[in-house]
């Protein structure tokens, strides 16, 4: 077989695998806030907490997730997280209170982030050096489609008059599917290493903390789009159609990939990435601006509405991936699974956060201003990634 070859059926496999957990668990991402509030009664800042039970968890195993990665098998760590993360859906069918559903979550956010931490490492195993940025894209697309189009989907069928029993039964389905994929990828034998002493840096990528602060603050507006855009939406007037939200974010995400995998195999990461950040630093100042111009012209604010829907996911479909690029090559070889898990820590950080800062901005005042606090955020991120990330990186990495 050919080592350039990026398309292999194992690589398939994975790319559907990681498609139909994302697809199953951002299924039900826009609906539970009405889940909560309407079976048991929560207010947003209650929504908030619960649902970032999650990302908790996930944060706390995020570390140790990399740690084994790096030193055991890595595809036998990834079935089990996946079998387990696919189980725990059956489990909200039978949750009848608030605490057992809160319980299933932190479960839920444990075998997740096992889970997404063993997949990306197990996807750079498979693909060619060569191709990694190129194939990470690809990959991330398959992350990022799946967290437009479930979120657009969950909300087409709530809104449709499906019930809550009937959305967990479609994720529980879709992530069983995924499980099947999952079970067909090749990856290679691990060969046995010698366990280091156990330090800082075999849970965390020490040189990739300045990429996880900036990747954290622009997380957190994101975060809080993907949970709670249809709450504003319907908040500023737009009672319809909300799910097209998501549908348009995912057509800017694919769009994104024509030029930029590429570009970051070129060695062009901290270009893509500065481009992406300028672009979703705009969207949200503008997205935050919607409830006034829908009180000006209700079919311009519409119109606004959905087109930024667009070029955020040409923005965060442009920068996520590079970003894991990034922090691939800040790292050894044998430092993959902890390179992964910084990053992915760092996303969790960001998206916990802003489910909790979303749902008490959107508690005590409106929507609205969430998503100038997001934005504002954004205008950080861009200045730190300029003078502090983007050389650090140039100094440090190691391909």
């Amino acid at each position: 077989m050919d080592k350039e070859r990026l398309v292999t059926p194992s690589y398939c496999y994975i790319l559907a695998a990681n498609f139909l957990l994302y697809f199953g668990f951002y299924l039900l991402m826009p609906v539970l806030p009405f889940y909560l509030t309407e079976v048991f009664h929560t207010g947003h800042a209650t929504v908030g907490v619960v649902l970032s039970c999650y990302t908790i968890a996930a944060l706390t195993v995020r570390p140790f997730s990399g740690y084994l990665l790096d030193t055991f098998a890595r595809k036998p760590l990834y079935l089990l997280a996946y079998f387990i993360f696919t189980s725990i859906f059956a489990g909200y069918l039978l949750a009848g209170t608030l605490t057992l559903f809160t319980i299933l979550r932190v479960i839920h956010g444990i075998a997740f982030g096992t889970v997404t931490v063993s997949g990306n490492t197990v996807v750079i195993d498979i693909m060619p050096s060569s191709r990694r940025g190129e194939g990470l894209g690809y990959y991330g697309l398959a992350n990022n489609t799946a967290m437009s189009v479930g979120p657009m989907v969950g909300l087409f069928l709530h809104d449709g008059g499906v019930g809550f029993d009937i959305l967990f039964i479609c994720a529980l389905t879709s992530c069983t599917l995924g499980f099947i994929f999952a079970n067909l990828v090749k990856a290679p034998v691990k060969a046995p290493v010698k366990r280091e002493p156990i330090s800082l840096d075999r849970f965390i990528l020490l040189k990739g903390i300045p990429a996880g602060i900036d990747l954290l603050m622009l997380s957190i507006p994101y975060g809080m789009t993907t949970t709670y855009v249809a709450m504003y939406a319907h908040q500023i007037g737009i009672t319809s159609g909300t799910g097209l939200f998501f549908t348009l974010m995912a057509v800017g995400m694919a769009v994104s990939r024509i030029f930029s995998g590429r570009q970051v195999d070129k060695g062009r990461i901290v270009t893509v990435i500065s481009l992406g950040i300028y672009l979703v630093c705009a969207c949200f100042f503008i997205l935050s601006g919607c409830k006034w111009l829908m009180g000006w012209d209700a079919t311009v604010g519409r119109f606004v509405f959905f087109g930024i829907a667009f070029l955020l996911g040409v923005g965060f479909g442009t920068m996520f991936p590079a970003f894991n690029t990034l922090f691939v090559n800040l790292a050894p070889n044998n430092q993959r699974g902890t390179a992964t898990s910084t990053y992915l820590t760092s996303w969790d950080v960001g998206i916990g956060a802003g489910l909790l800062a979303g749902g008490y901005i959107g508690q005590i005042t409106t929507f609205d201003h969430a998503y100038l606090f997001g934005a504002c955020l954004t205008v950080i991120s861009a200045l730190f990634f300029r003078f502090r990330v983007g050389p650090h990186f140039e100094r440090n990495r190691l391909r």
